[in-house]
């Protein structure tokens, strides 16, 4: 949904938390209120400010628990076995991290653990925090905290690139030997599509939202208490 922006004087009368900038025209705006399954476009340049999905809630925790269950299979199981001349090989990603510390490439071991491994994990970890508190009315504080260093680690996270990796290493190598995808691939693949399906329908705006009402609610409660003692 659109609105035609209020005029400047209007615009002056609202609080900042009430105003709303398109990041593609500038354009400063009234926060318009949403209902589950609408989206906000800015006026001018068309482009969606924020959405709000239907049982946000429900199905982000769901796909949080999908991926949470597939990140151990994924890293630890083997995603492919090659062999050749009578040896038999079966690679994870925990021993490729091992293989490139131990042919003294520490750095890119590094690299490959945070962005493959611990970066994710702790990804999916801060947004399951966030959605149980949200979902179980827990204090907003430490979700509100866990949620910022979130956005900061998104850029780390890189599955999406290692999987591209594991591609071209087995189109590489699938003419040296017998070359044969593990349940680990399978696992990795199902992760990477629980995480993108999460990241669209995790809806950033909609939590910061519930977030801050949250706080707001408890913030009151703890002067209503206050008060009554």
């Amino acid at each position: 949904m659109s609105e035609s922006p209020p005029s400047p004087d209007a615009l002056k009368q609202l609080a900042p938390e009430q105003l709303v900038i398109c990041h593609e025209c500038d354009l400063l705006m009234a926060k318009m209120h949403l209902a589950d399954g609408e989206k906000a476009q800015c006026p001018r340049c068309g482009f969606e400010l924020y959405h709000h999905q239907a049982n946000m809630l429900t199905r982000s925790l769901a796909l949080v628990l999908a991926a949470l269950l597939l990140f151990v299979p994924a890293n630890f199981m083997p995603i492919m076995s090659l062999g050749l001349l009578g040896q038999h090989n079966n690679e994870t990603v925990w021993s490729a991290v091992l293989a490139l510390y131990q042919s003294e490439m520490a750095l890119v071991a590094l690299i490959v653990f945070l962005s493959s491994m611990l970066i994710p994990l702790l990804k999916l970890l801060c947004q399951g925090w966030v959605l149980l508190t949200l979902q179980l009315k827990l204090p907003a504080g430490f979700a509100l905290w866990l949620y910022r260093i979130y956005h900061q680690m998104r850029e780390w996270g890189m599955l999406e690139v290692y999987m591209f990796g594991v591609l071209v290493s087995i189109v590489k190598m699938v003419d040296l030997g017998d070359l044969s995808m593990g349940v680990g691939l399978v696992c990795f693949i199902g992760l990477l599509v629980c995480q993108i399906w999460l990241e669209a329908t995790m809806s950033e705006h909609q939590v910061w939202e519930m977030l801050d009402e949250l706080r707001t609610e408890q913030q009151v409660d703890e002067v209503m208490d206050e008060a009554c003692d």
